[in-house]
């Protein structure tokens, strides 16, 4: 079955945006309760900037997920770039898991860690293939850092 570029681009945003909406299930019950008894470092911004910051990172990646694959899923170079993306969506998704699921800001910090390096590197890898996916990823990997910075400060304040 061969997709249309449309039909391709809602795929890979859909795909991105799912690793949000996994994540909010751990999210969203551990905000009033755990989240709410820690404390929070002087930059932690209030809690609706998260969601639509969030949302607009997945249709990011989405598209820039879109810009490797309409090179041609049947070119080794596109499986491996979308592979190392697959990564670190992995790992995005499952950080909501581990700190808010698990109640874990140390396990959590190790994550993001993992994360970033993974993200810097898909950036990398993208930029081989296409410069305007992996410019896409920047606003993304800024975020992540704060993310890792406020993660690291919870860690340390609790």
């Amino acid at each position: 079955m061969k997709l249309n570029n449309f039909s391709k681009l809602v795929i890979a945003i859909g795909v991105s945006e799912m690793a949000g909406i996994v994540g909010s299930f751990f999210t969203v019950s551990a905000i009033p309760n755990w989240y709410a008894g820690l404390v929070k470092p002087v930059l932690n911004p209030p809690g609706w900037v998260f969601g639509p910051v969030w949302t607009t990172l997945y249709a990011l990646m989405g598209v820039a997920a879109f810009l490797i694959w309409r090179h041609g899923w049947e070119k080794k170079e596109v499986k491996t770039v979308l592979g190392m993306f697959s990564v670190q969506i992995f790992l995005n998704a499952i950080w909501s898991i581990i700190f808010f699921g698990l109640h874990s800001p140390i396990w959590a910090f190790v994550d993001i860690v993992l994360l970033w390096l993974a993200i810097v590197w898909t950036i990398v890898v993208f930029y081989r293939v296409s410069k305007p996916a992996a410019y896409l990823l920047l606003p993304y990997i800024l975020w992540v850092s704060f993310a890792a910075y406020l993660n690291y400060t919870i860690w340390m304040l609790n």
